[in-house]
């Protein structure tokens, strides 16, 4: 194997960020003022770190203007009017992610902000940033980026406001959105203005949204999706306008996609090739100081970076392809990945670091398991347009092969400071149970896991897993039996920590009680369960919004009620005492009484149950009897085992 040209390397100096320092590095004005809403954070896991170097190795001049006082256009002239124009971004994630729960509460900490402070970015911040910079310079170029504008780059269903959005562009009044991975878009882009090209005339470039006018020439062949209008006002438009952004979200054989606005279309062009593995060790071989900027330092630093500091990404792209996941319409589902020189290259850099006591906490990526394309007719002819490569069987092209992940993970554990690499990012647990090899299982068992694995079933209704893009059950089974089934062969005691998922759409209350039962069959008793939180850019919160799965155009029954999801809630956690009387409620409401009362099928014990009737729920119609329960509960919480002297108490072993 070729030794990598671009090894990664510490570097010393952060970005500008105030106007002296600009001054003092001989810049006369900055050729672009790099806008976001996180902190600034100096590290590959963070999209500005990114961006701005791959422009600074490119030659140009970048400020970083972080987290500005939005409440007037003064913070954003901090630099003066930039030679070339404004890049802006949200931040890592949405800001309205950011800022709300699933429930619409606000948060009280953003891992984004320094010393987790909240409300230092506004609601929907690219839009709020780029008219700030517009009050301050007028025509001013303004380029968008980053997860919030690609994710909301055609008219998409806001779950905060419960409606349909215009894009980010058209609100925004930014001059051109970039989306996906950013980097050769950006430099291209870039390249053109430093030639004096408009940035009105900049309509040829992949990666790229603009507006232009009904009949304007079109740069590359293209297809309609509904005008705004349409999917304003009808549900199933909208649906359709979604299968059609996505079927066409592929390099190789997608179209520009046209969406009407009256007398103004909105045109995306087909989506930059992914970075190859020469480009992606070069831009993770750029002199990054992995560090927060030392302004923080008063704060206590930024909390988004303790969980990457001393983690790798290796690859890119998700065949997986869940319909909860923005990846998909993000990074894509064409996987690329980093050589594994470059890789072992940043580890070693990594031991090098202050603060690190010999463990690699992750090798991963958006799924730690992929290293290639799920085939070779995807460097071909790209990602199918109507086929899953995982789901809801496994493509017969579906290449299944973990030897160099397993490679990689031997060189980066075998350097000298090293004690054990983890592996924590999202393992894809049906590919690695189609992989007949079992050499990577039994590694990631015996090497790689911390005590607890995180894997993702979501659910076990068959009808819900279709509808999320998950494998069946079946499959998490035959995973879940051989993961334990190896670790008792090396005499470990480690465990899985399965993410659940309530009220994705397709999930009725009968459906959460069917994985109530399944959880309680298992022996499965999960701390963390997640409400579905629909966010924009993805299959399923458009099927939460119209009832219809835009990929296949079939209804979708979707609960909306915000009481009976917080029944399908607490049925994923029914052994708590907390949830018992909605956990009646639900299953009262499912029909399913048989499951409340004493018996060992049961899942909740009945509120009021007189010996002899387990089933009884209803009200006790005596006050003496109240008043021997309240006797009673006061004796156990007095009793400092929690029950009265000389009864029976179990002790968790």
């Amino acid at each position: 194997m070729s030794e990598c040209k671009f090894l990664p390397r510490m570097g010393d100096s952060f970005l500008p960020v105030t106007r002296d320092e600009c001054t003092l590095l001989g810049w006369d004005v900055p050729d672009f003022v790099y806008v976001t809403g996180d902190a600034y954070v100096d590290h590959p896991s963070f999209g500005t770190a990114i961006i701005s170097r791959v422009l600074e190795n490119a030659g140009f001049r970048i400020a970083i203007l972080s987290q500005p006082d939005y409440k007037s256009c003064e913070d954003f002239k901090r630099f003066g009017r930039p030679r070339l124009g404004f890049l802006v971004s949200a931040g890592n994630i949405d800001s309205m992610v950011a800022h709300y729960t699933a429930a619409k509460k606000k948060r009280s900490y953003d891992y984004y902000s320094p010393g987790g402070r909240i409300g230092l970015r506004p609601d929907r911040a690219t839009i709020v940033y780029s008219n700030r910079i517009r009050e301050a310079y007028g025509d001013v170029p303004i380029i968008l980026g980053g997860l919030e504008a690609s994710l909301r780059r055609f008219s998409h269903y806001d779950y905060w406001e419960n409606r349909i959005r215009r894009s980010v562009l058209v609100d925004s009044r930014a001059d051109i959105l970039t989306y996906g991975m950013g980097e050769n878009i950006l430099v291209r882009i870039a390249k053109l203005l430093d030639k004096g090209v408009p940035i009105k005339k900049i309509r040829d470039v992949r990666g790229t949204v603009y507006l232009a006018r009904p009949g304007d020439a079109l740069h590359f062949e293209s297809v309609e999706c509904p005008s705004f209008e349409e999917i304003k006002n009808d549900k199933k438009a909208y649906a359709r306008a979604f299968g059609i952004q996505y079927m066409e979200q592929d390099a190789i054989r997608g179209r520009a996609v046209v969406e009407s606005y009256g007398d103004k279309i909105l045109v995306q062009n087909p989506p930059m090739p992914p970075l190859e593995r020469e480009e992606l060790d070069k831009v993770y071989s750029l002199p990054y100081t992995r560090k927060w900027h030392p302004m923080y330092q008063k704060d206590g630093g930024v909390p988004g970076i303790q969980e990457v500091e001393f983690s790798i990404t290796h690859n890119r792209g998700c065949f997986g392809a869940c319909n909860f996941c923005a990846l998909a319409f993000h990074q894509g589902r064409s996987v690329r990945s980093r050589s594994m020189e470059s890789v072992v290259a940043e580890a070693k850099l990594i031991t090098e670091m202050p603060g690190f006591k010999g463990y690699i906490h992750d090798v991963g990526g958006p799924t730690a398991n992929f290293r290639y394309p799920a085939c070779d007719k995807q460097l071909k002819d790209g990602v199918c347009a109507q086929r899953k490569c995982l789901t809801p069987t496994p493509c017969k092209n579906l290449k299944v092969d973990h030897s160099e992940y397993t490679e990689l993970l031997s060189q980066i554990e075998s350097l000298p400071k090293v004690k054990k690499v983890f592996v924590r990012s999202g393992i894809r647990f049906d590919y690695l149970v189609y992989d007949k090899d079992e050499t990577f299982f039994k590694k990631l068992v015996r090497d790689h896991v911390s005590g607890q694995l995180k894997v993702a079933p979501e659910h076990c209704s068959d009808h819900v897993l279709k509808c999320m893009g998950k494998p069946s059950i079946e499959v998490y089974d035959r995973f879940k039996k051989r993961f334990f089934e190896i670790t008792k062969e090396f005499g470990k005691e480690q465990y899985l920590v399965p993410y659940l998922m309530s009220s994705h759409p397709g999930s009725r209350l009968s459906d959460a009680v069917e994985l109530a039962e399944y959880l309680k069959r298992t022996g499965c008793s999960p701390e963390q369960v997640q409400d579905y939180y629909p966010t924009p850019g993805t299959a399923s919160t458009v099927m939460f919004y119209t009832g219809i799965d835009p990929l296949t155009m079939k209804e979708v029954y979707c609960e909306s009620d915000y009481h009976s999801k917080m029944m399908q809630r607490a049925l994923l956690q029914y052994n708590r005492p907390e949830n018992a009387d909605i956990v009646r409620e639900a299953l009262i409401k499912c029909g399913r009484e048989d499951l409340i009362g004493s018996t060992p099928n049961c899942l909740v014990r009945a509120k009021y149950a007189p010996k002899g009737d387990p089933k009884r729920y209803d009200q006790p119609k005596s006050k003496k009897g109240n008043q021997k329960r309240a006797s009673a509960s006061t004796n156990r919480q007095n009793h400092p085992n929690g029950a009265k002297k000389g009864a029976r108490t179990d002790k968790k072993k």
